[in-house]
């Protein structure tokens, strides 16, 4: 996956939104114009959609397997992060000028191959490796940016069970499957 130039991440802030503009008012996107994109903004992606208030989170939603444009991704999940994230109410059109979008293109996840706890915790780079957990149907990930906030290994992978709704210390009872993938992130 290349780098995309400052343009074409100018061209996805500005999609994402007039995205969560529209969508917190309720109006219609537009339809994009696949001849004003350039190729990496039309070619099948992935993103994350990250809106926070003065730092503290407010909304992410994204996808891990790409199935439609990086542009239409982009847009779908700034308007998803509004008004679908459960762990919070719906963004209402006076916090508009609050909200700051931070947008996470993902590469295509790999799996990760190790034998023991151990091993999967020598394994993983904290701040470059976003990382998915599954466990039958139940699946939950952190993107790199996690890291940030929860340093240790150990924790981090407590966490990220927490949130798949297992018990915290799930992946060291059993082989869980583990995926990992890296983003390109900017923001507003």
């Amino acid at each position: 996956m290349s780098a995309l130039t400052l343009e074409e991440k100018q061209t996805l802030l500005r999609l994402a939104r007039q995205a969560l503009e529209n969508g917190v008012r309720g109006h219609p996107l537009p339809a994009l114009e696949p001849a004003a994109l350039t190729p990496a903004l039309r070619a099948d992606g992935t993103s994350f959609v990250t809106l926070t208030v003065q730092g503290e989170l407010r909304g992410c939603i994204g996808a891990l397997e790409p199935y439609q444009s990086l542009a239409e991704d982009v847009r779908e999940h700034a308007v998803a992060a509004a008004l679908q994230d459960y762990r919070f109410p719906p963004v209402e059109a006076h916090e508009l000028p609050l909200i700051e979008i931070e947008i996470s293109r993902l590469t295509l996840p790999e799996p990760l191959d190790y034998t023991t706890p151990a091993d999967l915790l020598a394994k993983l780079h904290p701040g470059v490796d976003g990382v998915i957990l599954r466990d039958g149907f139940h699946r939950a990930t952190f993107l790199p940016q996690v890291w940030e906030k929860v340093t240790d290994k150990e924790e981090f992978l407590s966490h990220l069970c927490l949130k798949m709704g297992a018990a915290p210390d799930l992946w060291r009872q059993k082989h869980v499957e583990v995926l990992v993938y890296q983003v390109e992130e900017f923001h507003e």
